[in-house]
């Protein structure tokens, strides 16, 4: 495990009075309410400090957060996230304060430990509103740990504290800022640091200097051929699902594109909130030129208030006449239900008491259509990340049983899931979280995209409807991130 060694000890300070009103008082009041809290530290020590912004999309000033020539700096920090629920709560953060990095069995339990040591003592009486609340964010591996050691292996999870936290919610906005103290790091340091940061992002509103990075069509230059390898799998995957050594098993498939440039994670995560209105957008980058992007659907819990919820989500199908056609197919219930009945158990053997709807209704995610089941329950004493632990990964991703099913993911895919079909999201200072699967994802390396996409493979299941719905996905995908083979790039360029 390594975090920051020094366990610093946080204080939360939150902005007495509006930051909008441009006079001295409100400064005045921050540092006294800095300078106060900072002497109740016995040693160095993580400040915490919040002022309210008048409005901004996340999406927009992420870049302006940590500009990313000072993250190139010596001492700089790469380290990027994005939540888009627009319209519902957006979180935009850089830099790390405190971070937590480790692999094993464990992961979900230290995940906790670590959110709990970081958040504990920042929850202090706050006057602003749930949505300033500080978070740390997660992004956990699919597997406990990776296959292979390397650059590109991913953890079993990555947690962390972050320098620079925006969030909005409707109108409200609000600006967060987290420095361990000490080493020459003073409370007005810190307090002068977030209100010269805060009124630069009002200025860079209000003058409209803020611009969505958009494209029209990124070119592919080359795709990886996947059919043929998928095709062998599914086969694979069927006798045993045929034999009765699986009841389920969802095969993925990896298709790499290389691209005509690289593109900013930005530019491909923008053109999600128009095709993925519904779904939870998400941008979790550790380095520069590689990224982490997606739109997810899919929620493995959220916890708001002591209520627990977690969303079944199987069954697809192309939006449009064939639809409907999903709530009359044995195969799609079948597969549906298999998920719900688990989660439901999951929940269940928790100590908890889950409630659902009797029939799953559909769900539609841009071009895709989903049978959807939510699930919800009190969440009580328990912590949100051991219930994850227990509820990952559900049939929808994995297969039953699931230790045999994810032993044979390993044989069967060529490649390491890595994040794909992993949990991502937050946990904040008052125990509420958000934990999206991170499905309809893909990975930016420079110039080259990796995109996941599965099927899961049940009695019933053809090969030929498997390889078609991963096509569907695949393609989708692509659109919704504006790329294109050179032929159609050259064509949108030509008519526009």
């Amino acid at each position: 495990m390594s975090s920051s060694s020094s366990r610093p000890r946080p204080f939360l300070v939150q902005a007495p009075s509006s930051f909008t009103d441009s006079t001295g008082d409100s400064f005045t009041s921050l540092l006294v309410a800095a300078n106060e809290r900072a002497r109740q530290l016995e040693e160095e020590g993580v400040l915490s400090l919040a002022l309210p912004l008048a409005g901004g999309d996340p999406m927009l000033l992420l870049p302006h957060l940590e500009p990313e020539d000072e993250a190139l700096a010596p001492g700089g920090d790469s380290f990027r996230f994005l939540w888009d629920g627009a319209p519902g709560l957006c979180i935009a953060a850089a830099g790390r304060t405190n971070s937590l990095e480790l692999s094993g069995p464990r992961r979900f339990e230290l995940a906790q430990r670590f959110a709990s040591a970081c958040l504990s003592r920042l929850a202090t009486p706050e006057s602003g509103p749930p949505l300033a609340r500080p978070r740390v964010l997660l992004a956990f591996g699919f597997f406990e740990a990776p296959l292979q050691p390397g650059p590109t292996a991913i953890p079993g999870v990555q947690a962390v504290l972050p320098r620079w936290q925006l969030s909005r919610q409707g109108q409200h906005c609000w600006l967060r800022l987290q420095r361990s103290l000490g080493g020459g790091v003073t409370p007005r340091q810190l307090a002068e640091e977030l209100w010269e940061q805060a009124r630069r992002l009002e200025r860079l509103v209000q003058q409209d200097g803020l611009e969505p990075r958009v494209v029209s069509r990124i070119a592919i230059h080359r795709s990886s051929p996947w059919r043929e390898s998928y095709r062998s799998a599914v086969e694979r995957g069927l006798e045993l699902v045929e034999r009765g050594e699986l009841e389920k098993v969802v095969l993925a498939v990896r298709q790499e594109l290389q691209l005509e440039a690289a593109p900013h994670p930005l530019a491909l995560l923008a053109p999600l909130r128009r095709h993925q209105s519904g779904s939870c957008r998400f941008l979790w980058q550790q380095a520069r030129g590689t990224a982490l992007i997606g739109a997810s659907p899919e929620r493995l819990l959220t916890v708001h208030q002591g209520q627990l919820r977690s969303d079944a989500l199987a069954g697809t199908a192309p939006a449009g006449e064939q639809a409907a056609g999903l709530l009359h197919s044995c195969k799609d219930r079948h597969e549906h239900e298999l998920v719900v009945d688990t989660i439901t158990a999951v929940l269940a053997r928790a100590g908890l008491n889950p409630r659902r709807p009797r029939h799953p209704r559909l769900a539609r995610h841009g071009q895709l259509v989903h049978l959807h089941t939510p699930i919800t329950a009190a969440l009580g004493q328990h912590q949100p990340l051991s219930i994850a632990a227990a509820l990952h990964p559900t049939p929808a991703v994995a297969g039953l049983p699931r230790r045999e099913a994810m032993a044979w993911l390993r044989s069967l895919e060529p490649f390491e899931r890595g994040h794909y079909a992993a949990p991502i999201g937050w946990i904040d200072s008052a125990g509420d979280a958000d934990l999206r699967v991170a499905i309809r994802s893909g990975t930016l390396r420079g110039d080259r995209l990796e995109l996941t996409a599965g099927a899961g493979l049940v009695r019933g299941s053809t090969v030929e409807r498997e390889l078609q719905e991963v096509a569907l996905k695949l393609g989708v995908l692509q659109q919704q991130l504006s790329c294109a083979t050179d032929h159609q790039a050259a064509s949108s360029r030509a008519i526009v």
